[in-house]
């Protein structure tokens, strides 16, 4: 498709106006070579039956006996033959033996392997002088009659047949090119009436309010745009769902960190009375200790969830061992289960074995957050020390698994969707945490294509457990 209007950006009514435009322009060259071809043809007619009635008069001249051939023009003859000056006129009247009886002996003669018929005229195009010329032919039989025919030609030449082929194109082509420019605004006219409703939409998307994410009429737009208006509707619904997700996130963030940096400001005006001893200092100082730490978990956990959630098609991704990657978290986290009295333990496949696609750095944030709650929810006393266990099983045929459980008091059936949303926590438990570790290890398998799932470690038992099982496909 020839490219009429060009512009850096693609133009829908460019782009229709080329495809409605370029065709009839290709066309248009396409008709005047048609248009010419038949006006030679139609041309040659008048004037071939001239040539004939000229060859046929011509004919009735030419007069045989026993003896001889002859052949005697009128003497108006000529006049009869050059009836105008626009074209030269050639005759030519040959006896049985080839032998001139009068006009033009220079005259080409027909094909020697035409075959020989008497009384028939035909037509031939040669070339007399360097000019073209149209030749009307009849063989003309004569006594005896087993002697050669005579030969009766007339030649033209093509001036006057060129001048009514020119005649015809300028009859017919002349109007064409006042219709194309006309055909041409027409046609503009009528497609910017046609894409007027696109205008209007946009007109409607801009004249709206940045808060306005109501969906838009599908009823005022024509059937074509249907779909796109469907699916503008349909973004609209998606990015009402994320801005109150993001509303409601901040607001949780904002209470989050509010009670961390109110018992830090808390603790600080305690330390400045000053009745404050050596001992009451000393505590405050382990109290904003503590709020600086639970703060800064807070933050880091916010910075890792959005970077989970910001990551997608950019993320990097490479082959990870998830049991190197499950032990290096491990072996990180066995100071601190040390200090909660916790046995921490890793069981697993060999390492090179359960290889997966992925992102090594968000895959060990997933296992971190999933050791992490587990020890947060574990109890465990000296005398009953809590368990948490990590391990990675399957196989390349199920998907590769790995596996956080550990020995407290679970999680209810009723709330095992809820803990997977940011800040929420089980209602009556204390420990520690900002309700967004498990967000965060969703929000990684999601962007890993894993699934995540939460059994009991024990069923039956007082104390079942809870099992995180994060399944990789293959």
């Amino acid at each position: 498709m020839v490219k009429l209007f060009q512009s850096r950006q693609r133009s829908l009514f460019g782009e229709i106006l080329d495809w409605m435009l370029t065709p009839f322009l290709l066309l248009w060259p396409i008709t005047f070579g048609l248009t010419w071809l038949i006006a030679e043809g139609i041309a040659k007619v008048p004037f071939d039956r001239g040539l004939k009635q000229n060859a046929v008069v011509l004919a009735q001249l030419v007069k045989s006996d026993a003896s001889a051939v002859s052949f005697q023009l009128p003497s108006n003859g000529s006049l009869f033959l050059h009836a105008d000056d626009t074209d030269k006129v050639y005759f030519q009247v040959l006896g049985g033996s080839s032998e001139l009886l009068g006009g033009d002996a220079h005259l080409p003669l027909p094909l020697d392997d035409e075959k020989l018929v008497t009384e028939e005229l035909r037509l031939r195009d040669d070339i007399v002088d360097g000019l073209p010329v149209r030749v009307a032919y009849v063989w003309v039989r004569v006594q005896p009659s087993q002697a050669r025919p005579a030969l009766v030609q007339v030649a033209e030449t093509l001036e006057k047949r060129k001048v009514l082929a020119h005649e015809i194109i300028k009859g017919v082509m002349l109007p064409l090119l006042v219709i194309l420019p006309l055909s041409v605004l027409l046609v503009w006219l009528a497609l910017s009436r046609g894409i007027k409703p696109l205008s209007e939409l946009e007109d409607r998307i801009r004249q709206r309010k940045p808060e306005d994410m109501s969906p838009l009429d599908e009823q005022t737009v024509p059937s074509e745009v249907v779909p796109l208006v469907s699916s503008i509707n349909d973004l609209l619904l998606r990015l009402q769902g994320s801005i109150a997700t993001q509303k409601r996130f901040l607001a949780d963030a904002a209470h989050q960190l509010k009670t961390p940096l109110a018992g830090l400001r808390m603790q600080a005006d305690l330390a400045q009375r000053s009745d404050a001893n050596a001992d009451d200092l000393k505590q405050s100082l382990k109290q904003i200790g503590r709020a600086s730490m639970r703060a800064t978990h807070t933050v880091n956990q916010l910075l890792a969830l959005a970077r989970a959630e910001s990551s997608g098609a950019s993320m990097v991704k490479q082959n990870c061992d998830l049991s190197v990657l499950t032990m290096e978290v491990v072996k990180d986290s066995l100071p601190r289960a040390m200090d909660l009295k916790i046995d921490l333990g890793f069981e697993g496949l060999d390492t090179g074995t359960a290889i997966v696609r992925g992102n090594a750095t968000l895959l060990k944030e997933l296992v971190r957050n999933l050791i992490d709650n587990a020890l947060n929810y574990t109890p465990s006393t000296p005398s009953n020390p809590g368990v948490v266990t990590a391990r990675v099983c399957g196989s390349a045929l199920t998907g590769w698994r790995m596996e956080i459980e550990d020995s407290g008091y679970g999680i209810p059936e009723s709330e095992r969707e809820r803990v997977f949303e940011p800040f929420y926590r089980t209602l009556g438990n204390e420990a520690d945490g900002s309700g967004l570790g498990l967000a965060i290890v969703l929000e990684i398998a999601e962007k890993h294509q894993a699934k995540v799932f939460l059994t009991d470690t024990r069923p039956g038992q007082a104390q079942p457990g809870a099992k995180f099982s994060v399944v990789f496909s293959t």
